[in-house]
């Protein structure tokens, strides 16, 4: 671990913890009916993923009524180092991104310091389940559940497989790792209702058992790789993750029929047009159920009266 990683570990619980890097009233958006508030939302990409792969998703985000929209700055170095060491550095540095899109959304008119309506893709959902752990990842205590308003996972492998396994494609320990401290300490949709959740998948691609199509065995071989599903003869997915991984328990589920599952694909992905048309108004609805479930759990003022005479 270097010197520079080290202290970001030791700081990013106080960062949490404490008070906003800029003076702000985070808590402005009490005041407003949610239907009048928009999300400042933060894009968290997946393995061996740039920024500007999603310059697409977020004009989209943008033209769809975010009020702001940043990217973590998680580059392919990054993933790779990840991979052999494991996700903390990468957690930490969305963790920080996060703590930006926050203070993005103190300044915002129309987002009013609301909580953060987090995207994650592929692992970067992953991620984004982590950063609401209150107990420490890789001695990470991050506990930001509470920054996030909304928590929407595209392809991610929620359900990765949870056995210990060894060898197989590069990089899987460590999500493997990442996906069981998830299961056991932020299980499903653990903070509902006040933070919403929405896991998205897609029919795009079939997997069979014993098929004379080529593509079919070796797609099948793919989704066996990411969450065995050894009763099944035919799985669907979205070219890398099947369906039954991707979808969180509890969560908002959506199925769509044809996405691919990165950006890099010919074929349309998840932040195209047509398919954040489908998942994004939900997204939006969970976000602001969540923020009317914050305003509903908040204590009510107490009234004191003074007797005279």
């Amino acid at each position: 671990m270097t010197d520079d990683t080290s202290c970001m570990a030791r700081l990013l619980p106080r960062l949490f913890a404490g008070p906003a890097r800029r003076p702000v009233a985070s808590s402005a958006w009490r005041d407003v009916e949610p239907d009048a508030l928009a999300p400042v939302v933060l894009v968290a990409g997946g393995f061996l993923t740039m920024p500007g792969w999603y310059d697409g998703l977020a004009a989209l985000l943008r033209e769809h009524g975010a009020a702001d929209v940043l990217v973590a700055p998680v580059y392919v170095p990054d993933w790779m180092l990840a991979a052999a060491r494991g996700l903390g550095p990468i957690t930490t540095r969305v963790g920080r991104a996060l703590l930006e899109a926050g203070a993005r959304s103190a300044e915002s008119p129309t987002s009013r310091g609301a909580p953060v309506l987090y995207v994650g893709h592929s692992a970067g959902g992953l991620i984004g389940r982590l950063l609401t752990s209150p107990v420490p990842f890789e001695g990470r205590t991050l506990n930001a559940a509470g920054r996030i308003g909304a928590l929407v996972t595209l392809g991610t492998p929620n359900a990765a497989a949870l056995e210990a396994r060894g060898g197989g494609r590069w990089g899987r320990r460590v999500g493997e790792a990442a996906a069981r401290f998830a299961e056991h300490h932020v299980p499903g949709a653990m903070f509902a209702p006040t933070t919403g959740y929405v896991s998205v998948a897609s029919r795009l691609l079939v997997g069979r058992l014993g098929s004379e199509d080529d593509r079919e065995r070796f797609v099948r071989g793919l989704y066996e790789d990411v969450y065995p599903q050894p009763d099944l003869d035919i799985v669907a997915g979205d070219g890398l993750i099947p369906v039954a991984a991707a979808l969180l328990p509890g969560s908002r589920q959506i199925v769509l029929p044809d996405a691919a599952h990165g950006p890099s694909s010919r074929a349309a992905w998840y932040g195209a047009r047509a398919n954040l048309d489908a998942w994004w108004p939900v997204a939006l609805d969970a976000w602001r159920q969540a923020l009317r479930a914050r305003l509903a759990a908040a204590p009510t003022p107490s009234v004191v009266t003074r007797s005279h005479g």
